[in-house]
């Protein structure tokens, strides 16, 4: 959910101590810039759907054509046309009679519905390990479930659920100006349940306001009530038994007991029956604080929900099961290439466990652990690829790495964001919407006006950049196949010109595909898995494929002939004297395979186009925050303590990411999210390993990255990939 606050764009005279400066108005544009357009042609493009490789029938189903013709609403707006009657009395009664209208679904023979799920029949039976057998007299063993289940949840009561929206929805219309939704990704949705199986519902937590807006949403929209899961910790007595008339769910103490307590199996085994049918959404009381301290701010908010196409969970699971195959860590894919041990990338995938093995999750297999971590992975990537890209991303991507004129490149970079297929959350005039973008950030930007009338926007220093770049994130998904090979082609030409050569000298060298690839899976490897949101389906050398393709599509890379060889245009026949150009069927000696070297052979060049240079520059840009942190990372490791906690010693990375920002002016990078990444990623690589101890996990510094020149080695590994 994407927001955006409505105000008046203020200039402040402020001198550019960073000499970063970039000019508002544009010379030499047309009439055609004076406005912007959310669609390329007739349509805009429809973003989310879900992956056709492992859900191919789920992609057909729930998906028409017909979608992408259906515009938006905005679901808190209530007249007299959505209730069944009609009048005067009705228009100012609406909201009242709509919340009655909803359809609370009952929830009748709740316990009897748990004691006959699968998961206590099982521990009643003895086949499950901890299971209380057959001994156990079943009238207990009920009182018991009623006991867990009344700590849980509580039927929801109907009047309150309808005074409860009523109320909910006048607030909604006070907060914001509007709700939008897409009727087309709704109708998805809306079909998906109409199958009667359960609905669940995932989310990526954009703002806290969520836990709110989309149980309110959903049951305006005709899906029931949305049962929200509440930390019980934070309420009150009388506000959790409010909220569980009102379908909330409160996980009991015993489900966070060790995995062989038979307490913890049978609450366990109550929640997994009482949530199946559930969509959940994990809240707490800071959403209603939230509203609170929104309800006195002067600006009222324009909101959009996205909603990813549906897909079977069952359909997936089948799916990824059978197109499972061997991986390795990434500590066995890139430590040898990193200490020069090795120059050849192995082929196969990496595994990367970026989802944190706690919780429920302790009580599955390895294998369905694997499971939930790909799954994840997939449900990230639908969630990104559905997410409207903002107007300021946009300007803070522009402010940040391209310092140039901005409404000619904001107009550019929208139409080349909606080129890749993904959504823009705006629209209207050109003018009005860098004044509406600036006015945002304005705590971040000083606006100097300069002679005949234009204005010159420059970055604040300091904390205003890091948030620059915080928002400049959100676009780094579109262009992240692009941005990967510029990144790529970096580090091949790093060892071959000067950094600070000219354009011309760079285009002049030949890089051949197999260098390439090369780069790409190094690069790769590298770059966190959350970052990347490469679908575990997809295969490294697939992506690599789809990165040169990109660069060749954008013009920044231009196929040459190899060297030596006939041109690729020549389709006359080739001699026969040494090779066949048939075999018998039953010869094995040779193989087709033998073919791969004229794709070995193929070679590409620079583009020497004028607007390669810049556009190579942008690309690099959006991935040096996270290359640069990295970089830091591995220079900090003859500083930091070790060892210590892994939230000590991320805490001590970001004070140096602090500090260096001070003295280089850096403060892109002085992320805490970058600080905790590169953590995460040098665990995985093994430089830093963690051991257990009575205080909990710590983190150390392995034998083999002990050594300076060992550390040196990594830090210039990374460095090769940052374009300066």
């Amino acid at each position: 959910m994407a927001t955006m606050l409505e105000g008046r764009c203020q200039t402040q005279p402020r001198s550019s101590p960073s000499g970063r400066e970039t000019s508002l108005w544009s010379s030499g544009f047309g009439m055609k810039l004076e406005a912007v357009t959310p669609f390329l042609g007739k349509y805009r493009p429809f973003v989310g759907r879900c992956c056709q490789t492992c859900t191919p029938k789920s992609w057909e189903s729930l998906f028409h054509r017909s979608i992408m013709d259906l515009g938006f609403c905005n679901v808190i707006l209530v007249k007299e046309e959505n209730t069944r009657f009609r009048g005067w009395l009705v228009r100012r009664l609406c909201y009242f009679l709509w919340s009655l209208e909803q359809h609370i679904p009952p929830c009748q023979d709740v316990p009897q519905k748990i004691m006959e799920s699968t998961g206590v029949q099982n521990l009643l039976s003895g086949r499950v390990p901890g299971g209380t057998g057959e001994g156990q007299v079943p009238d207990l063993v009920k009182k018991e479930v009623q006991r867990i289940l009344g700590h849980i949840q509580a039927p929801p009561r109907p009047f309150l659920v309808r005074l409860f929206s009523w109320a909910l929805l006048r607030f909604l219309n006070c907060l914001f100006l509007n709700v939008q939704l897409h009727k087309g990704q709704m109708k998805m949705v809306q079909k998906a349940a109409q199958a009667g199986l359960p609905l669940v519902l995932l989310s990526t937590h954009k703002t806290l306001l969520d836990g709110i807006l989309l149980p309110f949403m959903l049951l305006s929209q005709g899906l029931g009530v949305l049962r929200v899961a509440w930390d019980s910790r934070t309420c009150s007595p009388a506000l959790r038994a409010l909220l569980r008339k009102l379908g909330g769910l409160f996980l009991p103490p015993e489900a966070s007991l060790s995995l062989d307590s038979s307490e913890g199996l049978l609450a366990r085994a109550v929640v997994q029956a009482a949530s199946a049918p559930l969509g959940l959404w994990t809240g707490a009381l800071a959403v209603l604080r939230s509203l609170w301290s929104c309800w006195g701010c002067s600006h009222r908010i324009c909101s959009r929900v996205h909603l990813a196409q549906p897909f079977s969970l069952q359909e997936y699971i089948v799916s990824a099961r059978s197109c499972w195959g061997g991986r390795q860590t990434l500590e066995q894919l890139l430590q040898p290439i990193v200490l020069g041990q090795c120059t050849a990338v192995p082929d196969t995938e990496k595994e990367q466990e970026w989802t944190p093995i706690t919780g429920p999750l302790l009580a599955l297999k390895e294998e369905d652990q694997l499971l939930v971590r790909r799954l994840s992975c997939h449900v990230l990537s639908a969630s990104v690829g559905s997410s409207a890209v903002m107007s300021t991303a946009i300007m803070a991507t522009l402010l940040l790495f391209k310092h140039q004129k901005l409404l000619g490149e904001f107009s550019w970079l929208t139409e080349e964001i909606l080129l890749r297929g993904f959504d823009v959350g705006f629209s209207g005039q050109l003018r009005s919407l860098l004044q509406h973008s600036l006015s945002l950030l304005r705590a971040h930007v000083a606006l100097l006006r300069i002679c005949q009338g234009d204005l010159l926007v420059v970055p604040r220093p300091g904390p205003g950049l890091t948030h620059l770049a915080q928002l400049s994130a959100e676009l780094l998904p579109v262009f992240l196949s692009e941005a990967v090979g510029a990144c790529a082609v970096r580090g091949l030409l790093a060892g071959r010109v000067p950094p600070q050569g000219p354009w011309e000298l760079q285009g002049i060298l030949l890089l051949s595909q197999n260098e390439l690839y090369r780069q790409i899976l190094l690069l790769m490897h590298l770059l966190p898995q959350d970052l990347l949101l490469l679908k575990p389906c997809q295969s490294s050398y697939c992506y690599c494929q789809e990165v040169l393709d990109r660069l060749i599509q954008c013009g920044l890379l231009v196929a040459e002939e190899t060297p030596g060889s006939r041109p690729a245009c020549d389709t006359g026949r080739q001699r026969l004297s040494r090779k066949l150009l048939w075999k018998p069927s039953g010869d094995f000696t040779d193989s087709d395979s033998d073919d791969f070297e004229e794709a070995e052979g193929r070679y590409f060049r620079l583009s020497q186009q004028s607007h390669c240079p810049d556009f190579f520059l942008f690309l690099c840009r959006l991935l040096s925050p996270l290359l640069k942190a990295f970089a830091q990372a591995a220079a900090f490791l003859r500083q930091g303590q070790l060892p210590d906690t892994e939230l000590g010693y991320t805490e001590q990375l970001f004070q140096f990411l602090q500090a260096t920002a001070q003295e280089e002016g850096i403060f892109e990078c002085a992320d805490p999210k970058l600080a905790i990444s590169a953590v995460w990623t040098f665990r995985d690589l093994g430089v830093l390993q963690q051991t257990p101890s009575p205080a909990g996990p710590r983190l150390h510094l392995s034998p083999t990255f002990a050594s300076q020149d060992n550390q040196e080695k990594l830090e210039q590994f990374i460095r090769q990939f940052i374009c300066s």
